[in-house]
């Protein structure tokens, strides 16, 4: 028996809606306040984003995984030993990981400084252990010793008789990427000659995937915009083209000897644009140069910047959205930033969230069922199409500056980031931005979640140089191969640096580390005296009339370190300030109504400033009540949009005065 079901005309039975509708309806509600203030916020880059889209008609799903497959479950190997990160990395692979990123000493994914050491084939032997070379797709993310990394791995190799075209290797070569964070760089001619000799040599030995890396990561980590991180992008690829061009490698081979990894963060509609847009302007390019679009190899992580030390559990949110974005957004690989990474080196547990987070997404979400599902979707196809016009039109601007390593040595990329950073921070600051754990809600009575505490592991010295012909066409990286396979160790192979370019360097920066800052300070009080500097909420009337405002300042101060525990009411003035002197506080602060603050605030004032309190607050903003309050002993008044950075730093102040 078949069953026929026909379209079921739900709306056929309510009128058409217009546009013209519903902004009539949302102004009633609005009642006069601009629609563009209230309703559209803007991106980093001054991309509006509308409250409503119209769907996009012919919209065409954008070209990313094979239909149906899931992306690679990459797991970080970071653990600054060798063994132990094997015994890590097996873990992962036993639990679901189905990909390894190598994230050495140095490296842009090394943000805290105490990666993975390898110094020699010995290292990378117990590294890859057990690991099925043909079944596990490794990225390497190695900075300035990518190319020595990758000269082991193709002694590794030879030497085991691995069919290199199984093999599915990014090597993540990227001299630019190096320079931009470390600011410093020999010459572009010098480093690319090495970076090409060692891409020609790899690829004369076969081993499957992409030498290069166009890594946007270090303008994300840096606080860069979208827009500049696709920009950047761009430029690094153009740049690493001409490169292997000029080393004679055919602009079609060029192409495909790079990868792409993106930073993606919580902000789910704009990571999905990003991770489309980077396609698109691939595609772009390539038919700039007169190429037929290929597969782009795109790797995406959770952000860096956005991970916060306090609060961490707030994280697994975080990178579940990211995990999400990119997913949707046709990544082909991920990797999940463990939530204490900020902390410190994540332990079993935490490494266990990062790929169940992932696996959750796939095996039970199966996001990946679907190619492109965010094809035709209004705001998804507006945020694609305005990254990529504003990151080629930067792309450009930056090309017409002599190409990316001129515009880093010009300082031009440096000066725009620092342009957004800073607006970010100011916005963060002022919590138009806001921080959940950090700048928002803090809990200021969490218990920090364990790390690891490896012993520092230093990069072996003293071993005799080994002389390196000069590089050409792989000759250099052959006989990087030949030592390795030998026995020496990077240090034997390296040399003193004769960097002639110095810039700016784009270090990593976590959003919440001014907030974080305040914390740590305060915490290192508690942990000196027994107990955490307090501020006493004086509030007033019943609590209804106090609790929005009490609950605001709460929030505000324990984001700095305080404890500013609610009370409840207190029968009368006496009983406020008998409170207060039992409390132990320096700092008070008043919150109640505006009708209460006009008929007791003044005296509340008073009274506190005579039982003692060095600094005294008020919750809102005080009207016609200022002077007056002022001279009653208020030092200031807190409300939404002031910069709560700046006034926590003078409430801390107040316990050394």
């Amino acid at each position: 028996m078949t069953t026929t079901v026909e379209a079921l005309p739900l709306a056929s039975e309510f009128p058409p809606a217009t546009e013209a509708q519903w902004r009539t309806a949302v102004d009633a509600v609005l009642k006069g306040k601009p629609f563009d203030k209230v309703l559209v916020n803007r991106t980093a880059d001054g991309i509006a984003i509308q409250p409503l889209y119209p769907r996009k008609a012919g919209a065409a799903p954008l070209a990313g995984r094979a239909p149906g497959a899931p992306w690679t479950v990459s797991q970080r190997a970071d653990h600054p030993d060798p063994a132990a990160a094997n015994t890590q990395a097996l873990e992962d692979l036993d639990g679901g990981a189905s990909g390894l990123a190598v994230v050495t000493r140095g490296a842009i994914g090394d943000r805290r400084g105490d990666a993975l050491v390898i110094d020699g084939l010995a290292d990378l032997d117990a590294l890859l252990a057990g690991v099925m070379l043909d079944l596990i797709p490794v990225r390497i993310d190695a900075g300035t010793s990518a190319g020595h990394v990758a000269a082991m791995m193709a002694a590794k190799v030879e030497r085991d008789g691995l069919d290199p075209k199984a093999l599915t290797v990014a090597f993540g070569i990227d001299p630019i990427g190096a320079f931009a964070r470390r600011g410093t760089l020999e010459s572009w001619d010098g480093a690319a000659a090495k970076a090409a000799d060692a891409v020609l040599g790899l690829r004369q030995r076969g081993i499957g995937g992409t030498q290069l890396a166009a890594d946007g990561r270090v303008i994300h980590d840096a606080g860069g915009s979208e827009a500049q991180e696709l920009a950047y992008v761009l430029g690094v690829a153009v740049q690493y083209w001409r490169m292997l061009e000029a080393a004679g490698l055919p602009l079609d081979e060029a192409r495909r000897a790079l990868s792409v990894v993106l930073a993606v963060d919580a902000d789910q509609f704009l990571g999905t644009a990003k991770m489309r847009a980077v396609r698109r302007l691939w595609a772009r390019l390539e038919q700039a140069c007169g190429l037929e679009p290929a597969h782009l190899d795109l790797h995406a992580e959770t952000a860096w910047r956005m991970t916060t030390k306090v609060d961490p559990a707030v994280n697994w949110l975080r990178t579940t959205t990211a995990v999400f974005a990119a997913g949707v957004g046709g990544a082909d690989h991920v990797v999940v930033e463990p939530w204490t990474a900020a902390i410190g080196l994540p332990d079993a547990f935490a490494r266990r969230v990062a790929r169940n987070t992932q696996l959750v997404l796939i095996e039970e979400s199966n996001l990946h069922r679907v190619a492109d599902p965010a094809a035709g979707a209004g705001g998804i196809e507006t945020l694609t199409d305005e990254l990529c016009q504003r990151a080629w039109g930067l792309f450009q601007d930056w090309e017409k500056a002599g190409g990316i390593v001129a515009a880093l040595s010009a300082g031009l990329v440096q000066a725009a980031v620092a342009k957004v950073r800073a607006e970010r921070a100011v916005a963060i600051a002022k919590r138009r931005e806001p921080l959940t754990g950090a700048s928002e809600f803090p809990n200021v009575h969490e218990t920090v979640p364990e790390v690891l505490h490896p012993p520092k592991r230093e990069t072996q010295r003293g071993a005799a140089p080994v002389d390196l012909p000069p590089a050409g066409k792989g000759g250099r990286f052959d006989a990087q191969v030949k030592a390795f396979a030998a026995g020496a160790i990077r240090s034997s192979l390296s040399r003193l640096k004769s960097d002639t370019i110095f810039v700016h360097p784009l270090p990593p920066v976590r959003l919440a580390e001014p907030f974080e800052a305040l914390r740590a300070d305060l915490d290192a009080v508690a942990a000196k005296t027994g107990s955490r500097p307090k501020v006493f909420l004086a509030v007033i009337g019943p609590v209804a009339a106090f609790t929005a405002r009490a609950t605001f300042a709460r929030n505000l101060f324990e984001a700095g370190g305080f404890d500013a525990p609610i009370p409840e009411p207190f029968a009368d003035a006496a009983s406020l300030v008998a409170a207060f002197r039992a409390s132990g506080a320096a700092i008070a602060c008043l919150c109640s109504s505006d009708e209460l603050y006009a008929a007791e605030a003044v005296d509340v004032a008073e009274a506190l400033t005579s039982a003692g309190a060095k600094q005294l607050w008020l919750a809102g903003r005080p009207g016609d009540l200022e002077e007056a309050l002022k001279a009653a002993g208020v030092g200031g008044f807190v409300h939404a949009g002031g910069d709560v950075v700046e006034f926590l730093k003078a409430a801390r102040a107040a316990l050394d005065a």
